[in-house]
């Protein structure tokens, strides 16, 4: 990589996006050690990055970065990261192509043109072409504050093992039903003791009620409902406590993939070869396979096109609860 000195990673949103980002951020730094990083997001998500040792200045779109740069990299790639990248003096500037067309071949033909699985980290390191960066094998990476690590400890101090349990989704389909994951936590409970941490934003305490509704008396007094209740970085630094975690296909998942945490992860709508599989950790992935009506998007739905949610609804309970159960072991 050409000495660089001034350099501008932007990525507005979301949080596993921004996530998957960090790798690429370590990359650049081992590559060019002098170099100001600076990185342009939403100021929602400011939080994942505040505490990256790689990274100089960290800007919004209410913000928005004024310097002149010697390198931009736009991992958005969409009319508001465009805006910016036009209001900048760049010397030179790289664009992530995401290839929707792919996407939308898969989805709409079921004509699947990803020869392999590989993962957006490395599709965002393709991205800067002549710039190529070493791989390393480490992962992703987030850096709970004393803080944040302050107010995950009480719930750690009676030295059972943890599950945390992530599971909310931006769209319906890609969420595993409340009830069914009530019936895991039952299964779980019954078998060992175990302490059960409920973790989702505020858009998913509906959800997080609907799973202590189904569960029965006994157990929920073992879960503990978080959903709502934690920054970004707090939920950050209760995942990193955790031994395990179940999830669905999600910002939470990467957040848990950060501390290289056993994962537990269900696909229903999508699938793995858009690249959104935890990247360098261990994890144990439940999918529906041979379904012709899968994948039906590739972000989710608000419902099922079918009508039968097959995707989500023929993931076996008693499977994943046994599959935990052996980790746990």
């Amino acid at each position: 990589m050409q000495p660089i000195k001034t350099i501008l990673v932007i990525r507005l949103s979301s949080i596993g996006d921004i996530i998957l980002s960090t790798p690429l951020l370590r990359r650049l730094r081992a590559a060019s050690p002098e170099a100001g990083i600076d990185y342009c997001t939403k100021e929602p998500f400011v939080s994942l990055l505040a505490s990256n040792p790689h990274l100089s200045t960290i800007y919004t779109t209410e913000r928005p970065p004024t310097e002149a740069y010697d390198l931009v990299i736009d991992l958005q790639h969409n009319l508001r990261s465009q805006a910016i990248v036009r209001s900048l003096r760049a010397g030179q500037t790289v664009h992530y192509r995401k290839e929707n067309w792919k996407k939308w071949l898969m989805i709409q033909c079921r004509i699947n043109l990803y020869p392999f699985t590989r993962s957006v980290v490395d599709r965002y390191q393709d991205a800067l072409g002549q710039f190529a960066l070493s791989d390393d094998p480490q992962g992703c990476e987030l850096i709970p504050s004393y803080e944040e690590k302050a107010f995950a400890q009480p719930f750690f101090e009676n030295g059972q093992k943890t599950l945390a349990l992530c599971f909310g989704a931006r769209h319906f389909t890609k969420r595993y039903p409340p009830h069914r994951f009530a019936a895991i936590i039952a299964l779980l409970l019954k078998e060992r003791p175990l302490q059960v941490l409920l973790l989702g934003g505020k858009e998913d305490a509906p959800q997080a009620s609907d799973i202590m509704n189904a569960l029965p008396e006994a157990c929920r007094s073992m879960t503990v409902n978080l959903a709502g209740s934690c920054s970004l970085m707090q939920t950050a630094a209760l995942l990193e406590r955790s031994d395990a975690v179940l999830c669905n296909d999600t910002g939470l998942m990467h957040m848990a993939s950060a501390f290289g945490k056993q994962l537990f992860v269900l696909f229903g709508s999508s699938s793995t070869a858009f690249g959104f599989l935890p990247y360098h950790v261990p994890y144990e992935l439940f999918e529906v396979e041979g379904l012709r009506c899968r994948p039906c998007s590739h972000i989710g739905r608000d419902n099922c096109p079918k009508g039968h949610f097959r995707c989500m609804n023929d993931l076996s309970q008693g499977l994943i609860a046994s599959k935990i159960l052996d980790y746990l072991k």
